[in-house]
């Protein structure tokens, strides 16, 4: 246990440099903006580590006050009413942007499930037993699937 604190204690700021560079790298591979902040966390941990000389306790409870609180401020001010309202609120939301649209049934709905074709994308599908080629309208969305009725007859 001795040598796994000289260890750690041993670490210095480079080690908070390098982790928030590993953090900042994450940002820019992974969607959200989280890591951002922890790298902005782990930097000034590192710039305090090389101004100041503290434990590696002190380093930790450090970077978990930052982590914690930059998150937390990068949240209400990322999330501020208003923000959200665009005139294309599905923009980024490829399956909502089908609702209200009619298709016809490549594979007919067993089971609850079948398939349509919108385009150049086959989208799986939910909704009562129907039989291939039957029209039907896209009502809702359940995260990649689409909820669909039939289509009433025009008669």
């Amino acid at each position: 246990m001795d040598n796994l604190s000289a260890f750690i204690a041993g670490l210095g700021f480079w080690n908070w440099l390098i982790l928030a560079l590993v953090l900042l790298v994450f940002e820019l591979m992974l969607p959200g903006v989280y890591f951002l902040w922890l790298g902005v966390a782990a930097a000034v941990v590192g710039g305090a580590v090389w101004l100041v000389d503290m434990s590696w306790q002190w380093q930790v409870a450090l970077f978990a006050l930052l982590s914690i609180a930059s998150v937390i401020l990068s949240r209400q001010l990322l999330n501020k009413p208003g923000m959200e309202d665009t005139d294309e609120p599905n923009l980024n939301k490829r399956a909502h942007q089908n609702i209200g649209r009619v298709a016809v049934l490549i594979d007919p709905i067993k089971g609850g499930r079948g398939r349509i074709n919108l385009g150049d994308t086959f989208w799986h599908v939910k909704g009562p037993e129907l039989p291939a080629d039957t029209e039907v309208k896209i009502v809702g969305v359940d995260g990649s699937v689409l909820e669909v009725v039939p289509v009433e007859a025009k008669g």
